[in-house]
């Protein structure tokens, strides 16, 4: 072999060589990064457990609250009296009374009674920190529309929103909560709400977060003195758990 081709075959060589160490370096620092995705999109989801069944107390009784989950003389709960209206739906689990929501926006409303001035309580839980609904006050007429969202006060559940105004216990687009009070997905939290007149007081998890003066504010255009109760199914992507609600007319 002369000079010339000699100088040849070692330049490819020495090409060949550094292009295979080039591949292996390549395929050994990305299967790493491949296995940190697949970690990253693993997302727990919370679901109701097998704990004890949360009911209305004696107490409460006494003090003039009723349930809005029905219970058939056997202990079976039942959802007489709600409506449903939009996409999405809730289920109910007889045994535990916890209700679900799926896919949205819709609105799960209790069409058997109109409130005025009321204490509301009840326990939700969310699947994800994503999770999103709200509690609907006073929607002041049967619902055939998505126009109760502009006359009607939504007590807001999102713990991962970014704005107060529409974080867990804020007045939707109206008023924040003073802090943080949402527990993790898996948890129950307890939340009371009072609608007295124009005035809207929201307590999470045993503090008060939310003491406001209703008014026009945010999308709300106007709203009722009396209405019904109604609970958000928000997405296909995430749910909210709720049960034990229950209500104390104040008029």
């Amino acid at each position: 072999m002369n000079p010339q081709k000699l100088i040849i075959a070692l330049v490819a060589a020495v090409a060949a060589g550094v292009g295979v160490m080039t591949w292996t370096q390549g395929q050994v620092e990305e299967e790493p990064a491949a296995d940190v995705g697949a970690e990253t999109q693993e997302v727990p989801v919370a679901q109701p457990g097998d704990g004890p069944v949360a009911r209305i107390t004696e107490e409460e009784l006494a003090e003039g609250f009723v349930p809005l989950i029905g219970e058939w003389e056997n202990g079976g709960f039942n959802k007489h009296g709600w409506n449903h209206y939009g996409p999405g739906w809730f289920t109910l689990d007889h045994e535990t009374g916890v209700l679900t929501s799926h896919g949205g926006m819709g609105l799960l409303w209790h069409s058997a009674q109109m409130f005025g001035d009321f204490t509301l309580r009840l326990e939700f839980m969310t699947s994800v920190p994503e999770s999103n609904s709200g509690v609907f006050l006073r929607v002041p007429e049967m619902v055939t529309s998505d126009e109760y969202i502009y006359h009607s006060f939504e007590i807001q559940i999102h713990a991962a929103a970014s704005e107060a105004i529409h974080r867990t216990g804020a007045v939707y687009d109206a008023e924040g909560p003073t802090e943080d009070r949402a527990r993790e997905p898996g948890e129950w939290n307890d939340m009371e709400i009072s609608f007295i007149g124009d005035q809207i007081t929201v307590s999470l998890n045993g503090e008060q977060v939310t003491d406001w003066t209703a008014e026009p504010r945010g999308k709300i255009t106007d709203f009722a003195e009396r209405g019904y109760i109604g609970l958000q199914n928000h997405d296909w992507e995430t749910s909210v758990y709720f049960r034990n609600i229950r209500i104390k007319t104040l008029d």
